[in-house]
């Protein structure tokens, strides 16, 4: 099998691994890649937004499967180009994708299938901004109704700052605040049937102890030694299925990796909000786990027979990422800073670690950051105690000038395992 994967960050290096591991592909394609996803596919200078180019690539490559890796080319149509020439592609339509391109067209899927969610108001002007503030009280929860990499959501007791995100944007929404733990669950679907993958959980929030902004996430671990057994099933059933079901009587059928973002709450399980694409970076953990080689699992998702496919078969052992980010991060990063340690890892700590690229680049024979989150170190080991020692030896030893990254991905889970 021949793929192409649309995308260049840390989710298409780790969607790139698991497909160069997997024995039935025989060629690997990334488009544009970053200097990580180089080593395990050859890489195409192709705008992951055009759809009509990505199109061509894939003809011109005669790839068997083409998996879109980020929200924006998914919002943007790019999978339907595919689809038009023939070619079978994992990811929804641009249609079926505002799932996640529009928080309010989330809500009204989820009240039309009965979904478990926060109570919500949808605001276009100051005034309805200013009711549905008072209407819930703090903490305020407010998010930009559109695409915002992950950096579109305000949780303050700050009045004016919740005033000042909500009134920035075009067309908000304004919900309650959920309590409780956060989980995110991915599910692949053919917009029929739907496969559940392991849930995991990641940290959103820039320094220790989630005291600095929002960002793209953090850090992530799998599995949830502290989760009900049966939240997955429960999941499947209440949020995933329903929705997937009511996708598809609208005739806008999802098709792809449909992502809960949950939380666990004193009255239950709500959703928080859905993406339309594997999480990041949470993706990192969930496939270092999955034993099934990914190529079938994804060519049957877009072929619409997931139905046939045996269960999924995961690895016991435990998977943490931390995230390597720039200076100045999730404000305006610094970039072109050189990395360096990153052979010793190749030497001493795969294959219980290694490192996948987010926001780097080639510059002559060095590796240099390019973006705000820049790598994600990722582990393995029988527990999360091992698997986060391995993943922090492993960040140790790589040095860029000004990076941060938190020291507490995982602790609270490992210490109460």
């Amino acid at each position: 099998m021949k793929v192409l994967v649309i995308g260049n960050g840390a989710r298409e290096h780790a969607l790139c691994r698991s497909l160069s591991l997997d024995p039935d592909v025989s060629a690997l394609h990334c488009a544009p890649g970053n200097a990580g996803i180089a080593e395990v596919a050859e890489l195409h200078p192709v705008d992951a937004l055009d759809g009509e180019a990505v199109a061509v690539l894939a003809q011109r490559l005669g790839v068997d499967l083409v998996v879109v890796g980020p929200e924006a080319p998914l919002v943007a149509g790019v999978a339907d180009a595919v689809r038009e020439v023939g070619i079978p592609v994992f990811g929804p339509s641009g249609e079926a994708a505002q799932l996640e391109g529009s928080k309010a067209f989330a809500k009204e899927v989820m009240a039309a299938a009965e979904v478990p969610t926060a109570r919500s108001y949808v605001c276009t002007n100051p005034e309805e901004v200013a009711e549905a503030l008072d209407a819930f009280g703090a903490p305020y929860v407010v998010k930009d109704d559109g695409l915002a990499a992950g950096k579109g959501v305000v949780v303050t007791s700050d009045i004016e700052a919740a005033t000042a995100h909500a009134n920035a944007c075009e067309r908000v929404v304004i919900e309650e605040f959920l309590d409780g733990p956060e989980v995110s669950l991915f599910a692949i679907t053919d917009g029929d049937t739907v496969l559940p993958l392991q849930p995991a959980q990641d940290f959103k929030r820039a320094l220790d102890g989630d005291e600095g902004p929002n960002t793209g996430g953090m850090g992530a671990y799998s599995p949830l030694p502290w989760a009900d057994p049966k939240l997955v099933d429960e999941v499947l059933e209440t949020v995933l299925q329903p929705t997937v079901d009511e996708m598809r009587r609208r005739g806008t059928p999802f098709s792809g990796l449909l992502y809960a973002g949950l939380a666990i709450t004193s009255r239950g399980v709500r959703v928080i909000e859905f993406n339309a694409r594997f999480g990041d970076p949470e993706t990192q953990v969930v496939l270092n786990r999955l034993k099934t080689p990914l190529a079938g699992v994804l060519l049957a998702a877009a072929s619409g027979n997931l139905e046939d496919l045996p269960p999924l078969r995961w690895s016991e052992d435990a998977a943490v990422t931390v995230v390597v980010a720039s200076h100045n991060y999730p404000a305006t990063p610094r970039t072109g800073d050189p990395i360096t340690g990153l052979d010793e890892v190749a030497e001493q700590d795969v294959p219980h670690a290694y490192v996948l690229h987010a926001g780097t680049r080639r510059d002559g024979d060095a590796v240099v950051s390019a973006g705000g989150r820049v790598l994600s170190v990722t582990a393995s080991g029988k527990d999360l105690t091992e698997a986060r020692e391995r993943a922090y030896r492993a960040v140790g030893r790589i040095r860029l000038d000004g990076s941060q990254h938190r020291t507490d991905i995982a602790a609270k889970a490992a210490s109460e395992a």
